[in-house]
């Protein structure tokens, strides 16, 4: 690999892809509604930014015990939704003076989770995903189009068996699968191949040397990891999970110097800061960064969901993985690891997989990032502190070989209401090794293609 010393304008670090899509346009600039200034007692509900209602949301559990039935962000109206059972006037009045609108549920979170370990000793299936949704108040038990004969009969019982003011089953047109492929972005060759990924938010290791967070399938799938396809290792897992209790993993920089930032480019010249890690909140709108598919946006539609992927390894097997996001936002292989995050520098998820494309649509989940910090005793920031080393000259190799894949930045300005790239004009450019140095200036002739805008990786 090259090493080439890039100027920091041109070294704006993104946690993942960039495309010509309306997405850049609601994300910049940075435009919330604001509280209003209703007395703190007052039953009316208060005006909310998408940030300050999950805040909100992560303290009423505490707040609310058994009484609370989770709680959701209405985006129309700015306010915060929570559910209550039971009818208890302390706690309407608690929710009411946090600011939030109270709404009376008939289904408990221990019923509706109970319902959910229902599912799972009798409807683990490859092919199918449940999560709470707190807007109906029910769990969403989704089939993807493997799961037939036999199989959908066996869910579909499993799901009458619950009653239908509990759970709601539908059918997805795709297949749940990882989104891990062969091609640009971060990179490891293993014995079956080339794997690509992308990589998701820089962070600080316990030990204070900088990492980056990815999903537990690709740490999993590989150890060491490259900014290009032919390039040296630059970076090695330190711990993956995958399967089980989540899909991440933490990948530590070789060289203790490098520099990494917690930023997302979203092109022309343009970053958001990455400056905590938050919960997610259903209803919130929220952006994802990817290698494949770049810049693409929609709405958390479930928490706590869980995702039975048919298994890579074992035909007959099952990958089952527990505590995920749920959302409507797209996404495609080599989009795993990518960045979820909001309009103000919230931190809120890892790609791990899903049905559908950036064309059709479908379900897409995400590994929680405040699950991942905690298990790998990570932090969010602090990279653009490491030494200048390295970080400053290692390879603009990746960026500079790319010739020709200026597509993704360049796009960016264009029609707002573009929609998701070509996957056709995104699959040349993915051989073209654009890794690590991702976010490189749109408009200079550094060759910024997809695999450019794919990771918040280290700062060249």
């Amino acid at each position: 690999m090259s090493h080439k010393r890039i100027p920091k304008r041109k070294a704006a670090i993104a946690a993942g892809g960039v495309v010509a899509l309306g997405a850049a346009a609601i994300l910049l600039p940075n435009a919330n509604a604001s509280q209003d200034g209703g007395s703190p007692g007052a039953a009316a509900p208060k005006t909310l930014r998408a940030t300050d209602a999950s805040d909100l949301a992560s303290q009423l559990p505490g707040l609310l015990g058994d009484t609370f039935a989770g709680s959701y962000y209405d985006s129309d109206a700015k306010r915060l939704v929570v559910n209550v059972v039971n009818g208890d006037d302390n706690a309407v009045a608690r929710v009411q003076k946090a600011g939030a609108k109270v709404r009376e549920v008939a289904n408990s979170l221990a019923a509706l989770k109970t319902g959910a370990q229902t599912l799972k000793a009798d409807a683990t299936i490859p092919g199918t995903a449940w999560a709470v949704d707190p807007r109906t108040n029910k769990i969403i038990v989704t089939a993807d189009s493997t799961v037939t004969g036999s199989a959908w009969n066996r869910l579909e019982s499993t799901v009458e068996g619950l009653g239908t003011a509990k759970a709601t089953l539908k059918k997805s047109a795709g297949t749940f699968k990882t989104f891990v492929s062969g091609g640009d972005a971060i990179f490891s060759q293993t014995e079956a191949g080339g794997v690509r990924c992308s990589l998701g938010f820089n962070v600080t290791a316990g030990d204070g040397t900088p990492a980056f967070l990815t999903a537990g399938h690709c740490g999993v799938a590989a150890a060491q990891w490259s900014d290009s396809q032919t390039g040296q290792p630059l970076a090695t897992v330190d711990q993956a999970t995958f399967p089980g209790a989540g899909d991440f993993s933490l990948v530590k920089y070789d060289d203790a110097a490098t520099e990494a930032p917690s930023e997302v480019n979203v092109g022309n010249g343009q970053t958001v800061q990455i400056t905590q890690a938050e919960e997610a909140t259903v209803g919130t709108q929220v952006f994802r960064m990817g290698s494949t598919t770049g810049l693409n946006d929609g709405t958390v539609t479930g928490l706590d969901a869980t995702v039975n992927f048919q298994s890579e390894t074992d035909p007959s097997g099952v990958d089952t993985v527990t505590g995920l996001i749920q959302t409507d936002v797209c996404a495609e292989p080599g989009d795993s690891g990518g960045s979820l995050f909001t309009r103000e520098g919230g931190a809120i998820g890892l790609t791990s997989g899903g049905s559908g494309d950036c064309t059709q649509g479908g379900e897409t989940f995400f590994q929680p990032v405040t699950t991942a910090l905690a298990a790998t005793g990570a932090t969010l920031g602090a990279g653009d502190q490491a030494g200048g080393g390295a970080g400053d000259q290692a390879g603009g190799g990746a960026g500079d070989q790319a010739g020709g894949a200026e597509q993704g930045g360049d796009e960016i300005g264009g029609d707002p209401g573009a929609g998701a790239v070509d996957p056709s004009a995104s699959a040349g450019d993915d051989q073209s090794g654009a890794g690590m140095d991702a976010g490189a200036d749109p408009s200079a002739d550094t060759g910024t293609g997809t695999g450019h805008h794919s990771s918040s990786g280290r700062r060249h």
